[in-house]
C-alpha cells in the first residue's frame, strides 16, 4: 500500500475508519485522481504521538503549518455554552500559553481557546472544506493563516454525530496534557477526558467555587485526582 493509495481510499470512504480499515484488509486500492494537503500514517513526519491510538488515523487532511503538529501540545476543552467565569479563564490561560493550543472548533471554550492562542490546532469532527458550525467561519479562515486545521475527514464530508466523539481521541493523543474549563458528565469534553486519561496524560482541571453549578463535574474531577489550575497560570 502506497501513500497514495491510502489517500485514494480515505476519499473514496469519506474518511470512515473502520471502512477504511475493511478495504485495507480486504486489500482493495483506490486511485488518487487529485492534489490534497495530506499526511499519512505512512508518511515520516506523521506525529508519533497517534501511533499511541488503539485506532490511529490512516490520514490526516490539512490547512495551514502541518509543522506545529510535532511541537509540544496541551489541549484546551469545555462546554459550547460556558459561563462567564471558564470564559475568562480560558482567555488568560491561553494567552499565557507558551505551547501550541490543541481543540475542536466548536462554540464556546473551543472557539476561545484558539482565538487567544498564539499557536493553536484546530480539530474538526466534519470534512476539511465544511465549515461548522458556521458562526465560526472567521475564526477557522483565521487559524488556516496562522495556525493548522485538520481532519480525517476529506472535502465535503458532513459533521455526522459519532465524528465528533471519536474526533476527539486525536485531541487527546496530541496533547502532553489537557486543560479542561468546564463540562458536564455526560459530555464531550468527558470523551475527551476519558480518551486523555487512558492515554496517561495528566488533566488539569478549572476549579469552582462550591456553590456554583456550573463547575460541579470540574470539582468532582479534581477530587477524583486532577490538578486543579492555578491563578498563576492565567494572565489577569
Amino acid at each position: 500500500m502506497t501513500r497514495e493509495q491510502l489517500i485514494g481510499l480515505s476519499l473514496y470512504y469519506k474518511g470512515e475508519y473502520f471502512e477504511i480499515q475493511k478495504a485495507l484488509k480486504e486489500r482493495k486500492t483506490v486511485d488518487l485522481h487529485e492534489e490534497v494537503n495530506a499526511i499519512t500514517i505512512l508518511d515520516s513526519t506523521y506525529p508519533e504521538k497517534l501511533f499511541d491510538l488503539k485506532y490511529p488515523p490512516y490520514v490526516l487532511f490539512y490547512k495551514g503549518d502541518i509543522s506545529l503538529l510535532n511541537k509540544e501540545c496541551v489541549s484546551v476543552v469545555g462546554s459550547r455554552n460556558p459561563c462567564d467565569y471558564a470564559l475568562k479563564a480560558t482567555e488568560g490561560l491561553c494567552q499565557k500559553m507558551d505551547k501550541v493550543v490543541v481543540s475542536g472548533l466548536a462554540k464556546g471554550i473551543d472557539a476561545c481557546a484558539h482565538l487567544n492562542s498564539r499557536d493553536t490546532i484546530g480539530i474538526l469532527g466534519c470534512g476539511i472544506d465544511y465549515i461548522y458550525p458556521y458562526a465560526n467561519l472567521k475564526l477557522i479562515k483565521d487559524i488556516e493563516k496562522r495556525g493548522l486545521i485538520i481532519s480525517e475527514y476529506p472535502h465535503l464530508s458532513e459533521p455526522l454525530n459519532y465524528h465528533f466523539p471519536f474526533r476527539n481521541r486525536i485531541i487527546a493523543a496530541l496533547s502532553d496534557c489537557m486543560y479542561i474549563m468546564q463540562c458536564k458528565d455526560k459530555s464531550g469534553t468527558m470523551t475527551s477526558v476519558n480518551e486523555a486519561l487512558s492515554l496517561g496524560k495528566e488533566i488539569r482541571v478549572l476549579p469552582y467555587d462550591i456553590f456554583d453549578d456550573n463547575g460541579v463535574q470540574n470539582n468532582l474531577l479534581i477530587y477524583e485526582g486532577a490538578t486543579p489550575i492555578r491563578k498563576e497560570e492565567i494572565a489577569f
